[in-house]
């Protein structure tokens, strides 16, 4: 591919050993948990539609039906859908799936999955057959619940390899004691071409009736409790009292939307809190936004605050879990501790107040991206690892 972005460390080439056994493709099935819109999804979104598919024959199951599936499935990416009635039924469907498509790599994502797609994997060997290469990614901190916790420490030994999204991630393995598999640290990647591009002009003032000059601050994420929603409402009414103009956009679906809404109403901020739902133009917002913010309680990585990044948004996020690894204080973005309302209006301010410093933070933070967290890297480092699957002794299905 001929880099648009000249010698951008994203579009380097790479060169490739043949596979064994004069197969051409390495069978690959990426197992989602839930098919559901969320950063997971996002993230085999970005990584099937980036992989090299010459090399790589790769199909996606998920464990549910959902906004996300749907979206795979216009991207020209049909899904296995099993909607089983326990885990039990799920890894039996599974195993047969991997069995009958024969794959030599099963590409777990989120708990649920790790613990179904481990499962279904030695259970096509217990049925006599070649078993998958099973591969994890570790998309976040939560799970279920103490006994999936205990199951999957079990389970761990019986994968053979796990990917962690941030060092906080690594560190979250370490201290559940999850060993006998090797961990590597693989960021998530946004595509830049997507964010690089011309996009269209976004109309948000005109179809929300926000003031034509006021500043806009928005959040993209799911409504839910981790996202810390509640922090920055509460931070709302202090920069109103400096720019009674701004326009606060919540950006998403959730299940805490009618607390949300409540929280508005409470506070006396409908004038100027707009709970826009899901919006598929996410781009062209976040471009539109004067300031981005994510003021999660608990946060893997971040792919809505690399998305700002790409933009050349200027960025204010909770110094949490992969948070800093991307955000340098002052630098790339500015860092606030999480559930702190006033820690968070006085960023937002800063940020409103100083248009130079937030240009040069945008600025950083679109190099950041470019430098370190593109799909395309993220693509190469986990084909390095599929390509593990059998250049490193794992056997090729079939």
């Amino acid at each position: 591919m001929t880099s648009p972005f000249g010698d951008d460390p994203c579009f380097r080439p790479v060169t490739r050993l043949p596979l064994p056994g004069g197969r051409d493709r390495i069978r690959v099935v990426e197992l989602l948990a839930t098919g559901t819109n969320g950063g997971a999804q996002e993230h085999v979104l970005n990584l099937v539609t980036r992989i090299d598919r010459e090399r790589y024959d790769v199909s996606v199951c998920s464990l549910s039906a959902g906004s996300a599936v749907r979206r795979l499935e216009r991207a020209g990416f049909p899904v296995c859908v099993i909607e089983a009635a326990d885990d039990d039924a799920a890894i039996e469907a599974v195993a047969a799936h991997l069995a009958a498509i024969r794959a030599d790599v099963v590409h777990n994502h989120m708990y649920r999955a790790e613990i179904v797609g481990t499962r279904a994997g030695w259970r096509v060997a217990d049925a006599g057959l070649p078993r998958p290469y099973v591969v994890g990614t570790v998309h976040s901190s939560r799970i279920r619940s103490d006994e999936d916790r205990d199951l999957i420490r079990r389970l761990t030994p019986r994968m053979d390899h796990l990917i962690a999204v941030s060092s906080s991630i690594v560190r979250k393995i370490a201290d559940e004691a999850r060993v006998g598999a090797p961990v590597t640290l693989i960021y998530n990647g946004i595509d830049l071409e997507r964010y690089d591009q011309q996009l269209p002009c976004c109309t948000l003032r005109e179809e929300y009736d926000l003031p034509p000059e006021g500043p806009m601050v928005g959040v993209v994420a799911r409504l839910e409790p981790e996202k810390g929603h509640p922090t920055l409402l509460d931070a709302w009414p202090s920069v109103l009292a400096e720019f009674p103009n701004a326009s606060l956009l919540i950006i998403g679906e959730g299940s805490r939307r009618e607390a949300l809404e409540a929280q508005v109403e409470g506070l006396r901020l409908a004038g100027s809190v707009i709970l826009t739902g899901r919006r598929d133009d996410v781009p062209a917002v976040t471009k539109a936004l004067d300031v981005a913010v994510l003021p999660s309680y608990r946060e893997a990585q971040g792919l809505t605050v690399l998305e700002a990044m790409a933009l050349s948004r200027p960025v204010v996020a909770s110094n949490v879990g992969g948070v800093p690894e991307m955000i340098e204080d002052g630098v790339t973005g500015l860092l606030v501790p999480p559930h702190e309302p006033v820690a968070l209006a006085d960023a937002i301010l800063r940020l409103l107040r100083d248009h130079p410093l937030a240009d040069t933070l945008g600025r950083a933070g679109h190099d950041l991206v470019h430098e370190r967290f593109c799909v395309q890297l993220m693509a190469r480092a986990v084909e390095t690892i599929y390509d593990e699957s059998v250049l490193a002794g794992a056997r090729l299905a079939g």
